[in-house]
């Protein structure tokens, strides 16, 4: 049997959402425990999680290495991955990212939308870049085996960190641009330059990325994938839903206005709907991948390239990027574990 792995997901999470993934079979997910919380913030929200994992520990459990997706596999439970979507919660001390990876951090988005200390977001007017601090801290995440993750930053600063790091990268949960053109979906060139650096692609079904929204059918979505497999590869290429079950619509006005403005920023929702757009029929919970298997088939992609796409590709990618790296040469490294 393939496992199972969503690369990405923001739930409000519950006994229920747990149980749903053991339905749908599950492996392991992507989780992203902070958006712009700080150090002592982001220990909060792991704490919380180990409440979670000592209450269901016969649903989920942390993961730290691929081979925790094996041993979730095994014991017929959901291997949880942390991840934060901004580097707020390193502060501006490189020490963190060792002592996060520690505590079980394994992705780190360099930006949010906007400029960071470490790299320009997709809705800035100018993209500098990976900053000075930027190009240090991916060197940190490569040593210590924390991937860096560019899925809202802007084009040149996710191209510079495809060049600096010395580790594939990922885009965790995005689209190519030239499918649908959103400012967080990538044009193909870059992501041409992804893959031919070993990087990986994690698809995503959220509203706002998809070809007619909420409306966007799986055949659309299907035939995105294959385009996505052209351009990346084929054991490149994973799925990063972005789902965000159960949560409030007043959830939304934290993920993209933090404590950075006294506004509320809309980013790519609209003023006349802030809140989280209705998900397409058929990919609503953890319940809904096997639709998606099942719309893959249908729309004639081969058995290998399937299942590479519903999780042996993040098994592998997991094997390369969270152990710490012990040789470097160029794009070529070797990994501990």
């Amino acid at each position: 049997m393939t496992p199972l792995i969503d690369g990405l997901q923001y739930a409000n999470w519950s006994e229920k959402i747990f149980r749903q993934m053991r339905a749908g079979g599950v492996d392991a997910v992507h989780v992203t425990i902070t958006y712009h919380e700080t150090f002592r913030e982001t220990v909060l929200e792991i704490e919380a999680w180990n409440r979670w994992f000592e209450r269901f520990p016969e649903l989920i459990f942390q993961g730290r290495t691929a081979a925790d997706v094996q041993r979730a596999r095994d014991t017929g439970r959901t291997a949880i991955f942390f991840g934060s979507q901004n580097p707020s919660c390193i502060e501006d001390d490189i020490g963190l990212v060792e002592v996060l990876h520690t505590l079980g951090l394994r992705f780190m988005q360099l930006t949010y939308n906007n400029q960071s200390l470490l790299a320009s977001g997709c809705y800035e007017a100018t993209d500098s870049g990976l900053t000075r601090m930027g190009r240090a801290v991916v060197a940190e995440m490569n040593r210590v085996g924390m991937v860096v993750d560019m899925s809202h930053s802007g084009e040149r600063s996710t191209r510079d960190a495809i060049e600096h790091s010395s580790r594939p990268i990922t885009i965790s949960h995005a689209n190519p641009h030239s499918w649908h053109p959103a400012l967080r979906n990538k044009s193909d060139d870059l992501l041409r330059a992804l893959g031919a650096s070993g990087g990986f692609l994690g698809l995503s079904v959220y509203p706002h990325h998809l070809k007619n929204g909420s409306s966007c059918s799986l055949q659309d979505w299907c035939d995105m994938v294959a385009r996505a497999v052209d351009l990346v590869g084929p054991a490149q290429v994973g799925i990063g839903s972005d789902l965000c079950q159960d949560q409030p619509d007043s959830i939304v006005e934290w993920m993209r206005s933090g404590r950075w403005t006294k506004t509320v920023d809309y980013g790519e929702g609209s003023a006349d709907a802030p809140g989280f757009p209705p998900m397409p029929g058929w990919f609503n919970d953890n319940c809904d991948f096997g639709g998606i298997r099942a719309g893959l088939t249908a729309s004639g992609m081969d058995a290998a390239t399937i299942d590479g796409v519903m999780g042996a590709n993040w098994m592998r990618f997991f094997d390369i990027s969270f152990g710490p790296q012990q040789a470097r040469d160029g794009h070529r490294f070797h990994a501990a574990g």
